[in-house]
This record gives structure tokens, C-alpha cells and sequence, in this order.
């Protein structure tokens, strides 16, 4: 029984059982018990035996233990003390892995690659990531520009179908636009409620981000386009114009900044599901000086 996968109903009970566990669905606490699942998560990844991985959350170890067979390094991520005890336990045989016990919005990943990786390495995270701060972790990896080939992340399908998302579609918005300003995105595949146990209320998704050398589009100031972006978003159902109007005090200024949305090639009646990353970047540039400056 010892041999089997820990990604296995079986030994997921069993491990369970043995430590006395109590999932906590508030913090997103469901484990694969699906090894097909697993193999297809490290594919997606590209994982070689020279590369490193990082891992959030690992729970008892289903996906690092993989990880550890097929990678040359592992850094794991566990805010759990629970599973952080159990996880000494269940990935003893292994010498590759280090499981820290940390908050990944809390640490200095960068410095923990840095520590941990050899400077050439390629290195990926790989994770099933609990639900509840899906968003935050994958934004704070992309923001912080780190050296990383791709994030494959199993995550709630709704979330991935946004992040991956296409301009004039319901899914598409400011999520979209912020990861894919930093990375090409696409889901590798969906994943049925059916592999997790206990049993989520949600499908999943694995989502890949391949990260860009360098962001999709020049802007003059990232943190601007990032709100503007936001901004175009405030109310779908209104149009570009009314919402930047709104968002940036501008009421007395109307006439103005239909002139400035225009030089950008855009038409103020658009809305903003209908503009493209691109788009976007030029009418950050054009209204820069316009908002910013003034």
C-alpha cells in the first residue's frame, strides 16, 4: 500500500486517516487522486530531469512527489503547519525537495530562487492552487517578474476561462489583460470535481502561462495602464467613454477627452471588452500626459 501514488484514493485515505486530517474547504483543501491527472499537470509544465520546480500548497505531497521524481529541484510552499508535518513524512525518500513553511504572498520568492536554483535552471511552479487566492498568487509571481519559464496551475475553471480569455468575449477583462500583458496563456485542459477529494463544488482547469521575455506591449507607465484598464471595465455595459469619465473625475472634460480616445484610433462608444491588449496599450500612452501630467 506504502507504494502506491500518494495521488491515489487509496493512499490519500490512508494518509488522511493516519494524521487525522480534516480537509478545510475554506482554504481550498482538495487533493488529486488521480495520477493521470498529475502526469498530464508535469507534462504541461515541460518538467526534465534538469529542471526546478516551485510548488504552492502541496497538501500531502500528491503533485510534489511527482515533481520529485521528474525534476531535478523542488521548492514547496505550505502555510499548513498540519501538512508541513505530514509532508516530512510522506516525502522522506526524496533529497531533492524542500518544503518551507510559508506563506508564497508572504515570501521573498526571488531570494528563495536564488538560494535554491542554480542561476542557468530552468524553473517552473507547478501547482494545485487552493482556490480562495488563485488570483493574488498568480498576479503577485507574474508582477514580480521572476525568472520563470511557465506557471501550470490547476485552478477553478471560471478563473482560467478568464485569464485566458479573448477580447468580445463574456469571460474577457482586466484579469485578462494583467496576465496576458505578462504571459501567452491557455488552458491545457478541464478537469472534473470527480479527481479531488473531498469533492469541490467546482470544475478546474489547468492553466499554463508561458511567461514573455519582455511584456506584450510598450506602455509609459505600467501602473497606469493597469488602471485603465480597470477603469475601462468599471461597468460593462457602458461604454469606454462614460466609464474613464467616471473613474477619472473628468465629467467638465468630456469633449477633451473624446478628442484624446479618438487620436488613439478608438471610437468612445466602444466598450471595453471590445479592445484589445494592444488597444489598450495605445490609449494608456495617448491619455498619459492627459491624466497623469495635468
Amino acid at each position: 500500500m506504502e507504494n502506491k501514488d500518494i495521488a491515489t484514493p487509496t493512499r490519500t485515505k490512508q494518509i488522511s486517516q493516519k494524521y487525522g486530517l480534516k480537509m478545510k474547504k475554506s482554504l481550498g483543501q482538495n487533493f488529486l487522486i488521480e495520477p493521470n491527472i498529475v502526469s498530464r499537470i508535469i507534462e504541461a509544465a515541460n518538467i526534465q530531469p534538469s529542471s526546478g520546480a516551485i510548488e504552492i500548497g502541496p497538501g500531502i505531497g500528491a503533485l510534489t512527489e511527482q515533481l520529485a521524481k521528474n525534476a531535478d529541484k523542488v521548492l514547496a510552499y505550505e502555510i499548513d503547519e498540519r501538512f508541513y508535518r505530514v509532508l516530512q513524512d510522506t516525502l522522506s525518500t526524496y533529497d531533492n525537495v524542500s518544503v518551507v513553511q510559508k506563506d508564497v504572498l508572504e515570501a521573498d520568492v526571488a531570494s528563495d530562487m536564488s538560494d535554491y536554483f542554480s542561476e542557468q535552471q530552468e524553473v517552473s511552479v507547478v501547482a494545485n492552487l487552493p482556490y480562495y487566492v488563485t488570483t493574488p498568487i498568480i498576479m503577485g509571481l507574474l508582477q514580480e517578474k521572476l525568472p520563470l519559464q511557465s506557471i501550470v496551475v490547476m485552478i477553478q475553471k471560471e478563473v482560467a476561462d478568464r485569464i485566458a480569455a479573448k477580447p468580445q468575449t463574456k469571460s474577457y477583462g482586466s484579469l485578462s489583460i494583467a496576465a496576458q500583458f505578462y504571459a501567452e496563456a491557455e488552458t491545457v485542459m478541464h478537469v472534473p470535481k470527480t479527481v479531488f477529494y473531498p469533492q469541490p463544488n467546482v470544475d478546474s482547469a489547468v492553466l499554463k502561462l508561458t511567461l514573455r521575455d519582455e511584456p506584450a506591449v510598450d506602455v509609459i507607465s505600467e501602473s497606469f495602464f493597469f488602471d485603465l484598464v480597470k477603469a475601462s471595465f468599471g461597468e460593462r455595459r457602458k461604454t469606454l467613454l462614460n466609464n474613464l469619465l467616471r473613474h477619472f473625475e473628468m465629467k467638465g472634460e468630456r469633449e477633451k477627452l473624446v478628442s484624446y480616445i479618438s487620436e488613439a484610433g478608438i471610437d468612445p462608444k466602444r466598450r471595453g471588452e471590445t479592445l484589445t491588449l494592444e488597444e489598450f496599450a495605445t490609449l494608456s500612452n495617448v491619455l498619459y500626459p492627459l491624466i497623469v501630467t495635468e
